[in-house]
């Protein structure tokens, strides 16, 4: 006889003629690590944000442990001992790291001051348990994936019986991520219940005892890990099957010497220096390393959003003066941001406004407005192409699933008409569906002239969609790798520098000698 810590029954949520849940019901039990899985737009986070009471349903009940429960609000979620770990990153960004992880305790103090010592000692001591980072530091001022371990250390100071992860390994490296199991399977072993979400199979496989898939905001089907495969669990999930999910590469006789864009001793004088980039007509270049290691700052500055200090950059063979954004944008390049809420779309805006945004000029008529038809057909057509799910192109972003948000984010670089676009990250946090969607785009671009370079930290993307990588360690190129040579441990002794530091030790070796 079952006991479920937490009961799910019947739920159902619309946002306006949108539904998001249709009667979805989820049981946990205690000390289970149980995933849920589904395409984006599929329901997993609304279900979430109603669980953590962010949301509140249209109809359904929820239990906890066997007692009927509403829960109004997050704080009073947190009274019934659920918390999340949200997908999207919910931080102060000019409060520290210890003012954020301890927010909500501190909210709850009666006390009219702060002992700032004592805050900042018990956040260290949190902190440590995922990385070395100092809880002094403003949380603007760090990098997205050590935001996302503050994420995760402020929820593991909440007294939780279920702890909800949300995509909680999309911005980490490999390191933070087995850290971060070793603590999740700490949590189960104390008998707390986890609630896991990722799009990633590997990980559920290696790290959960049940799934539950959810399709177009219905319940789909629930069985343990043990009895699954990741197939099984893709076809639950589309309803059909992945056949391929990166598209046919280059092959030999398509390849062309034309350049696209050319970067040459490239620095910026403190993060990256002597990077040489070339790009050829319809190839799909991959920029791999390790998180940190520069492959970001040296798209921002090809990109005119990070001032270079040397080096020039070629368009088609022509020098460009980028100074700015503005000017990358007119002369060609654009930039999609690995912070898809930070600079990748306008939540509050609508899809309309998001995807002309940068080519107002291109929409506004002779009186100086914008004429709202044209922009709408422009939406409604990158809607169309990019199968973005949505209620209409006047709904705001923030309406959508963080998925169908990367998409908009997309659309909007790609209705400038770009001559290269170069894309950080491209896909974290999409399902397998969108992913295969977007591969196949990112090629058809490739096929039409759009030179196309594809930072991204998952290996399997780069080596499976990327016609070449070129790997970036401390802020230089360490190597580049063509079609034959491509594979998982070349990318990463480049990245990590252990070619580098064979050959030290072999000329060492031989001085010795």
């Amino acid at each position: 006889m079952r006991n479920p810590v937490l009961d799910i029954r019947n739920v159902t949520k619309h946002f306006g003629a949108v539904k998001a849940l249709t009667g979805v019901s989820f049981s946990l039990d205690q000390g289970e690590i149980h995933a849920i899985c589904g395409e984006n737009g599929a329901g997993k986070s609304t279900l979430m944000n109603i669980i953590a009471g962010v949301l509140q349903p249209d109809d359904g009940e929820i239990f906890v442990e066997g007692n009927p429960v509403k829960i109004a609000s997050p704080s009073a979620a947190q009274a019934l001992g659920l918390g999340l770990v949200h997908q999207e990153i919910a931080l102060c960004p000019d409060a520290s790291v210890a003012e954020n992880i301890f927010m909500a305790t501190t909210s709850r103090q009666r006390s009219l001051l702060m002992n700032y010592r004592k805050l900042e000692r018990e956040a260290q001591d949190v902190m440590n348990r995922l990385a070395p980072i100092d809880v002094r530091r403003k949380v603007g001022d760090l990098p997205i994936s050590s935001q996302q371990l503050v994420e995760i250390a402020k929820a593991l100071t909440l007294d939780c019986r279920v702890l909800i992860f949300d995509e909680p390994t999309a911005a980490l490296t490999e390191a933070e991520t087995r850290i971060l199991f070793e603590i999740i399977r700490g949590l189960k072993a104390n008998g707390i219940s986890v609630i896991y979400i990722s799009h990633r199979m590997a990980e559920i496989f290696e790290l959960c005892d049940r799934v539950t898939v959810l399709r177009d905001g219905r319940y789909v089907a629930t069985g343990p890990v043990a009895d699954l495969t990741p197939d099984d669990v893709v076809r639950l999930m589309v309803g059909r099957e992945i056949t391929q999910l990166y598209p046919s590469k280059q092959a030999e006789g398509e390849r062309s010497h034309e350049m696209v864009l050319s970067v040459r001793a490239l620095g910026d004088g403190q993060r990256f220096q002597g990077v040489n980039i070339d790009l050829t007509k319809g190839e799909i270049l991959g920029i791999g390393g390790l998180i940190g290691s520069g492959r970001t700052e040296i798209a921002e500055g090809i990109c005119g959003l990070r001032a270079i200090t040397s080096g020039e950059i070629l368009l088609h063979g022509k020098p460009q003066a980028i100074r700015n954004y503005a000017d990358a944008v007119k002369a060609g390049l654009v930039y999609l941001s690995e912070d898809r809420k930070g600079s990748g779309v306008f939540l509050d805006l609508s899809i309309a406004r998001n995807i002309s945004v940068l080519d107002l000029d291109a929409l506004t008529g002779r009186l100086g407005l914008i004429d709202a038809g044209a922009e709408a057909a422009l939406a409604s057509d990158f809607a169309r192409k990019l199968n973005i799910r949505m209620g209409s192109v006047d709904a705001p972003v923030s309406s959508l699933s963080g998925g169908n948000q990367q998409k908009v984010a997309i659309a909007k670089q790609l209705a400038v008409q770009p001559k290269v676009i170069v894309m950080d990250e491209p896909t974290r946090g999409i399902d397998v569906g969108a992913k295969s969607e977007i591969h196949s785009l990112l090629r058809e671009l490739a096929m039409s002239g759009i030179g196309i370079i594809v930072i991204s930290s998952e290996l399997p993307e780069l080596l499976g969609l990327c016609d070449r990588v070129i790997v970036i360690r401390e802020g230089t190129v360490a190597g580049e790798l063509d079609a034959e040579a491509m594979n998982e441990e070349a990318v990463i002794r480049l990245a990590s520098g252990v070619n580098a530091q064979n050959a030290q030790n072999r000329r060492a070796s031989e001085h010795a000698a």
